[in-house]
């Protein structure tokens, strides 16, 4: 079994030496290799790929804006010179974190990391949890699924974001947010309220009920409600 995989680096140099040590591990795919953020946006959107290889120091867009760009992420193993963005790298959850230099050892053992998550989430059905988006919340980064988002409210400046197990104040507005969400599973029925649909127990012409919360519909909306639940 083999990662497909890309190589982010503004340096020539540096790309290369990554590139040999990929072309060289027998369960690596390399599928492209890139100076910059667009490209490698441009590959992810097109191609299948399961492990990034990525420089955090890049001009105009670095590695971690590259990533907040992106909804659906591949596994991230981040190349740096510098060891102080070490904690900001795992908080992105990434698989592992390599420092320039890097050596054949430490490159192996990063891989085996990777394709001991890749199993993992295999056998556990992990990426049978669907989609999910990074939010940031109290100033950490989140990963969440939007299979357990239950809705979205309007809070001000802030959306809050109702889950299964939790729920979270992001600093957003309704119309950024929504843009994220799949347009099948989440429809705006209320100013103020966006649901998932595969959440909602009963309707009427005036509210959906998830749970014992009863959320408004707006006149309009209760059409695009039937039409989303197939009824």
């Amino acid at each position: 079994m083999k990662l497909n995989c890309i190589v982010v680096d503004d340096s020539s140099i540096q790309r290369i030496l990554v590139t040999k040590l990929v072309d060289a591990h027998p369960n690596l795919n390399l599928v492209g290799e890139f100076s910059n953020a667009v490209e490698t946006k441009n590959c992810l959107a097109s191609k299948q790929v399961d492990l990034l290889f990525l420089d955090i120091e890049m001009p105009i867009i670095n590695g971690f804006n590259l990533l907040d760009g992106l909804k659906e992420k591949p596994q991230i193993i981040f190349i740096t010179a510098k060891a102080e963005y070490a904690v900001k790298a795992f908080d992105y959850d990434a698989t592992d974190y390599l420092q320039k230099p890097i050596t054949k050892e430490r490159f192996n053992a990063a891989i085996k990391r990777a394709m001991d998550m890749y199993m993992l989430r295999k056998d556990t059905g992990f990426e049978e949890e669907g989609e999910h988006i990074f939010i940031k919340s109290n100033l950490k980064k989140l990963k969440i699924y939007t299979s357990k988002i239950k809705w979205i409210e309007a809070y001000g400046d802030y959306v809050k974001i109702v889950t299964e197990d939790d729920s979270h104040l992001v600093l957003s507005t309704m119309k950024s947010f929504e843009k994220d969400l799949s347009k099948e599973k989440f429809i705006r029925v209320h100013k103020s309220f966006i649901i998932n649909v595969d959440k909602i127990e009963k309707f009427n012409s005036k509210f959906a009920e998830i749970g014992v919360t009863k959320i408004p519909l707006s006149r309009n909306k209760k059409e695009d409600l039937v039409k989303a639940l197939d009824v």
